[in-house]
């Protein structure tokens, strides 16, 4: 017979119900705390129009952050919090908009606003963060968590059953597993593994003697004919089912489902810049670049000087290299050359390279010849941080020995990357330093966040303009 799974588990919808309201009593003490701070008094009298936009933000939280998945089980804190800003920043908008139309925008006051949108913020993020590490509290003590059974115990399997383990606290626990008979044997099951179901005809008859809460789907997409089994022997199952596409051999920039013509499709070659998460690269780009710009303007004129004074010739050098999408574009430097007639053959700087001048080799050392491109920046062709642009003959060299050298072009090209700030820079003259800095690019590409630009920028100020490889 099915056994318990904890009292927690059975009342998980007043849980969710509690929590919900929890929500509204949080946002409702945020606005009682910003009438204090704008009025000297919490209880007060609230003017009708932040009476308004109170009830409204609760009727959008009640629902919205459902629907948003914010609090949904098996979701990664940082993927949670990104959920929650952008929802609370819409219903911001959406409270403002409506203040608008109902034409009492007058009567609302900045201050009061500003501090009900501060402290409602961290209230409720305060909130989030205490309610999962109680409920991560709880799951590991064996409360409130869910039984999984794994049908398919291969690559993709065993990756969902070590994520399972390595994040306990969202309550997962792995009870038992089906293997292919082909994978079977090389699989290593001691006393506290798993059970493990030898076909998938016994999968109902274990159902029906355990208490499981959902099964995992893993099989790989070759598997079609065992998949078209197990939704006929699962068509009466009581349980959550959970279809996990084998993704992990796939080595495209990123990978989601969405919902297109009606239909669950999986996008595997998404770029960095679709969505929200490219609107939040590219505002960030763009201010850095401007504000870099605009501080930096004396030192760009100290420079051009000694340009001028080291050798005859332009103060910027131009040269072409692919940007986002395979799109060809002139990217902005210092020139730290000498004037030499190009031959249209690959000749990368080397250290005592004697077309380089003196004043060319302190730019190049301190990277400051690559400073216009903060131009390139606000033009659109690159982005702070990204994979370095290579030159165009570096594409033709390596795009057939490298299967994933291309792919880094799904992002704009930076100034400075995940490679430059791990040692990656200068010549690239052998396979084995260009297959490194394609494997840290693709890294960042696929881990991309605001986050991780920002310490790579902290990261490059400190110790990633100068470097032995740098010449």
């Amino acid at each position: 017979m099915p056994t318990s799974s904890g009292l927690i588990f059975k009342q998980a919808f007043e849980l969710e119900l509690l929590r919900r309201l929890i929500d509204v009593v949080v946002l409702a003490g945020a606005a009682l705390l910003a009438n204090y701070l704008r009025y000297g008094s919490a209880f007060g009298p609230i003017p009708p129009v932040h009476l308004v936009l109170l009830y409204l933000s609760c009727a959008m939280v009640l629902f919205g952050f459902p629907q948003k998945g914010i609090s949904t089980r098996g979701r990664l804190m940082p993927q949670m919090f990104v959920r929650f800003a952008t929802s609370w920043a819409m219903i911001l908008l959406a409270g403002l908009l409506l203040t608008f139309f109902v034409h009492r925008a007058s009567e609302l006051s900045r201050l009061w606003l500003l501090y009900w949108y501060v402290t409602g913020f961290v209230f409720l993020s305060l909130y989030k963060i205490f309610t999962h590490g109680v409920l991560s509290i709880i799951r590991r003590r064996g409360l409130n968590s869910k039984r999984i059974m794994i049908v398919g115990y291969g690559r993709t399997g065993q990756e969902m059953h070590k994520r399972a383990l390595q994040h306990h606290g969202y309550g997962y626990d792995v009870t038992a597993i089906y293997a292919d008979p082909a994978d079977q044997a090389s699989i290593d099951l001691d006393a506290n593994s798993p059970t493990c179901i030898k076909s998938l005809d016994a999968i109902n008859d274990y159902l029906q003697e355990n208490d499981i809460h959902e099964i995992w789907i893993t099989l790989p997409i070759s598997a079609s004919a065992q998949l078209l089994e197990l939704q006929y022997l699962l068509r009466n199952a009581l349980v959550d089912v959970r279809w996990v596409p084998d993704m992990l051999g796939f080595q495209m920039v990123n990978h989601q489902m969405v919902d297109f013509l009606g239909l669950a499709t999986v996008e595997l070659n998404r770029p960095v810049s679709h969505g929200m998460r490219g609107v939040i690269k590219h505002l960030f780009d763009k201010v850095f670049a401007t504000v870099v710009l605009t501080l930096l303007l004396p030192v760009f004129a100290v420079i051009a000087v000694g340009i001028k004074c080291s050798s005859s010739g332009p103060i910027f050098f131009k040269q072409a290299r692919l940007g986002f999408n395979g799109k060809k574009f002139m990217v902005y430097k210092f020139r730290s050359m000498t004037m030499h007639k190009e031959t249209g053959e690959l000749c990368q700087a080397t250290q005592n390279d004697v077309r380089i001048t003196p004043f060319g080799q302190f730019l190049r050392r301190t990277s400051l010849d690559e400073l216009p491109q903060f131009i390139n920046v606000l033009l659109g062709d690159m982005s702070v941080v990204g994979p370095r642009p290579h030159a165009l003959q570096h594409n033709v060299k390596y795009e057939e020995i490298l299967e994933l050298y291309m792919a880094r072009h799904r992002v704009r090209p930076g100034i400075t990357g995940w490679a430059q700030i791990h040692g990656l820079r200068g010549e690239t003259d052998t396979l084995d330093k260009m297959e490194k800095r394609v494997e840290f690019d693709m890294h960042y590409i696929h881990n991309w966040s605001l986050l991780m630009d920002l310490r790579i920028v902290i990261w490059t100020a400190f110790k990633g303009w100068t470097g032995s490889n740098a010449y």
